[in-house]
């Protein structure tokens, strides 16, 4: 019984661990959509909201840049009209009936933009700045899902590592106790020893559950963050990593001074703002503009009846040189927008160098605790193996064993968010310096 027990626990524990450790032959099994990372940070540039905002956003900016584009073509436009009078009044002057009229015409009419002051050709060059601005956020968007796809991505490889460890300590758990039973059968061991062990398997159990439950939300965070709510998704890979040469902080931050799309969004903005300081500006200022057309009328009147061509052409200058000094307000408010698009530069600047020494920090501290604990595992695992030889052969305690069974998961679990700290802490130090995913950018 005891025997049937145990199998049937090991065999439970094993299904458990197929679950979380063999993502291929779930996935076949349930249909779900394992990823590498390499797949999860494709779907995420197709699929992310985030991304797809961008590119519509985009597509709004084009939409803008060709409207102010259009004040520097002619206009071309086609009126026709149709209009019939009668005048009461004119039987005053001897006639016998009231003067009716009707006339016809179509015309072409073209206006043309001269001289604005400057408004055409600002409103145009800070369309093309929106152009490039729409460029620097879609950089944004996509560097933040790169990284956040990343992280998430090494989230799931460590919760699925500590729900192994629970599992593997669950398992010891189940021979400790399965030993307990032998020996209390073969009186020498106590009841007292059984209970313990019992008691301890069903407070292993939890830890088992809450690890489950971990890898689950990791895994919903993934699907949102690729876009696949409806789809179950799951990953394969591994938390190992190559150590590389610490970063210095000089280097990066003028790196990402360099390549932060932050500052390059912000840089062009200063740029349209002082362009819209010129558009403002010109409000108050004389423009001249070329209208002309050509078409055919036909008149009518009475039994008299002619038609031909008409055409007209000429310059014409507007010059609203007061207008309650309304231009004055928008200029003073463009300005100030330009001081505040330099001040928020200059805080993002000091910002980003914050970022950076934070991104450095944080891998010094990942790599060097990869290193310390790297070699700490396998000795736990020797103390271990030693310890429940000496408890099997009545050398050891109780104590001892599940001093080192605790030392070996601490080991491992430390080891397991070492690597993901590092593989993470790398992640953000490339999306600092603003170089993250660049080489996989498309649209």
């Amino acid at each position: 019984m005891r025997k049937s027990l145990f199998w049937m626990t090991i065999i439970l524990l094993a299904g458990w661990t197929g679950i979380f450790s063999t993502p291929g032959a779930w996935g076949a099994d349930k249909r779900i959509n394992v990823l590498t990372l390499e797949d999860a940070l494709g779907i995420a540039l197709e699929k992310n909201k985030d991304i797809q905002k961008a590119r519509e956003y985009k597509n709004s900016v084009e939409g803008r840049y060709i409207e102010e584009r259009s004040a520097a073509f002619p206009q071309l436009q086609i009126t026709g009209s149709v209009s019939r009078s009668r005048d009461e009044s004119q039987k005053v002057y001897g006639r016998m009936f009231p003067l009716e009229s009707e006339s016809r015409s179509a015309e072409v009419g073209l206006s043309q933009a001269l001289y604005t002051f400057g408004r055409v050709g600002a409103a145009i060059r800070a369309a093309k700045g929106g152009l490039a601005t729409a460029e620097d956020q879609m950089r944004i968007f996509r560097q933040a899902v790169i990284r956040d796809v990343s992280s998430s991505f090494y989230d799931i490889l460590l919760a699925r590592e500590l729900h192994g460890l629970a599992v593997q300590t669950l398992e010891q758990k189940v021979r400790h106790l399965d030993e307990a039973r032998r020996k209390h059968a073969a009186g020498v061991a106590t009841e007292y020893d059984v209970l313990a062990a019992e008691v301890a398997v069903q407070n292993a159990r939890p830890e088992v559950i809450r690890k489950e439950s971990l890898v689950r939300l990791s895994r919903e965070k993934l699907k949102f963050l690729l876009g696949m709510n409806g789809q179950e998704v799951d990953v394969q890979g591994t938390l190992e990593a190559g150590l590389a040469a610490p970063p210095r902080y000089e280097e990066a931050v003028q790196a990402a001074w360099k390549n932060r799309p932050e500052l390059s969004d912000l840089n062009k903005r200063v740029e349209i703002a002082k362009e819209l300081v010129t558009i403002y500006g010109a409000g108050d200022k004389p423009r001249v503009d070329f209208r002309g057309g050509y078409g055919w009328r036909e008149q009518i009147m009475g039994a008299d009846k002619e038609n031909g061509q008409v055409w007209t052409a000429g310059i014409h200058l507007t010059f609203p040189f007061f207008d309650g000094l309304r231009t004055r307000g928008k200029v003073a408010q463009a300005r100030s927008e330009v001081a505040s698009l330099k001040i928020d530069e200059a805080r993002t600047r000091d910002s980003i160098s914050l970022q950076v020494s934070e991104a450095v920090s944080a891998c010094l501290e990942a790599g060097e605790i990869v290193i310390a604990i790297s070699g700490t595992v396998k000795q736990a695992e020797r103390l271990l193996f030693m310890a429940e030889k000496g408890y099997e052969y009545g050398v050891k305690t109780k104590l001892d064993v599940d001093d080192a069974e605790l030392n070996l998961t601490l080991a491992k679990g430390n080891l397991a968010r070492a690597k993901r700290d590092y593989l993470v802490a790398v992640v953000t130090f490339d999306w600092v310096k603003g170089m993250l995913g660049e080489k996989v950018r498309s649209d």
